[in-house]
């Protein structure tokens, strides 16, 4: 059933109204919250007279932070118990008796009680990320469902943290169709997982104890196809057997791979042509069946489409799902998941799921394939393992948009992807990215399925503006998890930072990039990567391993890698020719000082940023909330072990 309380909120606030209140005049009001979310970035931090650390932090703050080590310094953001030192604060400013005395930290002195302050504020407003105790629906009729484990068979493929996600997220998704036949007194018919890449968590659900039926919805044919794949490896469909003359299959596969040369009117084809062998009878290319039988233990299906999903309608989907007679067995043999409720006796489970089916006035065979039965009267449960930027907006918006669409749960992550409703937007594609239509359209217009979705943040006034916005910058600290970094993770990417501040700085040096913008400006705002010099910011990505070990071979692995892009390249090979190994050294000696202090900025980002995250999160739960007439409840809460996935908060609509 739905939490008590909508939101995951600390018990200072006395409901979710009052937290969301606190929340936004925290975020419009607190300056110093603006500008580690959003207003500075590492690309700025040594380009800059005065230095970004001086202008954006206060003086007793830098004074202390000198005087600890990073452990010291992540300790007292993320673990400490501030209620005790701010009792143990008003203790000392009441006592006569010690006047003499200061009050010590760790060996050091007292944190500043404005820091504590800010502390306190971020940790209030940002959301409880531990997820409540639940009990899975399903008869444990296997090892496997009493131990709540996934079988050997459903986890190939899978990484340790993707097994947690796909096993306590299937659990979840039973409890809650059971929720939901309860609350709407009509049962799931399917689940449709948006964005489903290789169809872990489809896999598990169509599986025991869940034998749910599955529609994968994937833009990639790629994907498609290794799920397809992955379903055979694990055993739950049978590779299908081609019968072919391999004679004329030879001669075919070698006449497709002869190169004819290219006149000048002449292209390559987008994708090469299916065999003739291949291809079904009347059409013009190779397309395997939609529906996939989920063999094994298992009484579901599996059914994957092919679609970009760029909004939340779904009838492109929903007239693709088709029943067949195994399909209407494992239904009605599964109705204590989909088809039933619970409670129910299996005899009635059956005779509900079969007046459902047949009760239907346009349930018909089709004249075509009398195996195959089109459906229609579906009921939906739209579901996503970490939906990227806006696809998680789609999900939401397709139960207002879809009659089939009875409830949505959906995780999200990738708060960098997503676009923004309020200009102007701050995503511009990166330059040595390939092109992509919908980023350069979205950089030059505001998208309506960006953030936010809600009217309240909408239409937010907080001074003279008007509507919350986050930047591209604030929502990529927002996809951080710094309670998870350890004292070694957290020195390795404090050095790649401080390695690319460093480059940066021998990038404006030589002339590669242009000269910041007025020193009162810090907020680098119109960039992906916020850097607030001229032109567009330069990005490197990943590089090998190697090119971490040292600060010489970081800039000669960047470098080496940015001289191949076609628009900047020769540019770059121009103005760093003649850098020689002595003077990166010595840009290394002279800003090694800085280090620390660009640490101790990247780590009062990432914390800030939970808020950031928050913001985003409940500005869905709010747009849910807002259809009041169309959504009956609606919620947010945690379904994962934030140290196994710290991208573990799911959002929750049911229709009425």
């Amino acid at each position: 059933m739905p939490p008590l309380c909508p939101l995951p909120i600390q018990e200072k606030f006395a409901d979710a109204n009052a937290y969301v209140e606190s929340l936004l005049n925290f975020t419009a009001s607190c300056m110093l919250f603006r500008t580690l979310c959003g207003g500075v970035h590492i690309l700025d931090f040594l380009t800059r007279e005065p230095d970004l650390y001086s202008m954006v932090l206060p003086n007793t703050w830098r004074d202390w932070f000198s005087q600890f080590t990073m452990e010291d310094i992540l300790d007292l953001l993320m673990r400490e118990d501030l209620s005790q030192l701010g009792l143990e604060s008003q203790v000392y400013e009441r006592s006569q008796t010690c006047t003499h005395k200061k009050l010590t930290w760790r060996g050091g002195p007292f944190p500043p009680l404005t820091l504590l302050d800010y502390i306190g504020d971020i940790r209030r407003h940002s959301l409880d990320r531990e997820p409540r105790p639940y009990t899975s629906s399903f008869t444990a009729s296997s090892k496997h469902a009493s131990s709540g484990t996934l079988p050997r068979h459903i986890v190939v493929g899978m990484k340790p943290k993707k097994v947690h996600e796909v096993q306590n997220f299937a659990h979840y998704v039973d409890d809650l169709t059971a929720d939901i036949v309860a609350m709407r007194g009509k049962a799931i018919t399917h689940l449709v997982d948006f964005g489903s890449g290789q169809n872990y968590l489809g896999r598990a659900l169509a599986s025991q104890p869940y034998n749910m039926h599955i529609v994968a919805v994937e833009s990639k044919q790629l994907n498609i196809n290794g799920a397809r794949s992955m379903d055979i490896t694990a055993k739950l469909a049978k590779k299908e057997k081609i019968m072919r003359n391999k004679k004329q299959y030879r001669l075919e596969r070698d006449a497709e791979r002869e190169v004819k040369p290219l006149s000048g009117a002449e292209t390559l084809p987008a994708s090469p042509t299916p065999l003739a062998s291949e291809a079904g009878e009347g059409n013009a290319s190779y397309n395997p069946p939609a529906n996939i039988r989920v063999y094994g233990e298992g009484k579901g299906t599996v059914q994957y489409v092919a679609h970009e999903i760029q909004d939340g309608h779904l009838g492109s989907v929903v007239d693709q799902l088709v029943l067949d007679p195994a399909m209407e067995t494992s239904m009605r043999a599964a109705g204590s998941h989909i088809g039933g409720d619970h409670h129910e006796s299996k005899d009635d489970r059956i005779r509900s799921r079969d007046r459902i089916e047949r009760s239907a006035p346009n349930y018909q065979r089709s004249a075509k394939d009398k195996k195959i039965a089109h459906y229609p009267d579906q009921s939906l449960l739209v579901i996503s393992l970490h939906s990227c930027g806006n696809l998680v907006h789609h999900g939401i918006r397709s139960l207002l948009l879809n009659s089939s669409v009875a409830a949505v749960a959906l995780v999200g992550c990738c708060y960098n992807l997503v676009t923004e409703r309020l200009g102007p937007p701050t995503y511009k594609l990166p330059i040595l990215r390939p092109q992509n239509a919908r980023l350069e359209k979205t950089s030059s217009a505001n998208d309506a399925h960006g953030f936010p979705m809600s009217d309240r943040l909408l239409n937010h006034i907080h001074g003279n503006d008007c509507g919350v916005r986050l930047n591209i910058t604030a929502r990529m600290m927002a996809v951080q998890a710094p309670q998870n970094w350890t004292a070694v993770e957290s020195d390795a990417f404090f050095t790649r930072h401080f390695f690319r501040a460093m480059l940066q700085r021998i990038f404006l040096d030589r002339g590669v990039v242009g000269k910041p913008s007025e020193p009162d400006d810090v907020v680098g705002g119109e960039s992906p990567a916020g850097w607030s010099g001229e032109g567009h910011p330069i990005i490197i990505g990943s590089l090998r391993k190697a090119c971490y070990s040292s600060f010489v071979a970081y800039v000669r692995g960047a470098v080496t890698k940015l001289v191949a892009d076609p628009q900047r390249g020769k540019l770059i090979e121009e103005r760093m020719k003649g850098l020689t190994d002595e003077e990166i050294r010595a840009y290394e000696e002279l800003y090694k000082p800085k280090k620390k202090e660009l640490s101790v900025v990247w780590s009062l980002m990432a914390f800030s940023a939970g808020v950031v995250e928050a913001v985003i999160v409940v500005d869905r739960w709010l747009f849910l909330k807002e259809h009041k007439e169309i959504v009956k409840d609606c919620w947010v809460e945690p379904v994962f072990d934030y140290r196994e996935s710290p991208r573990n908060l799911v959002v929750v609509g049911i229709k009425r």
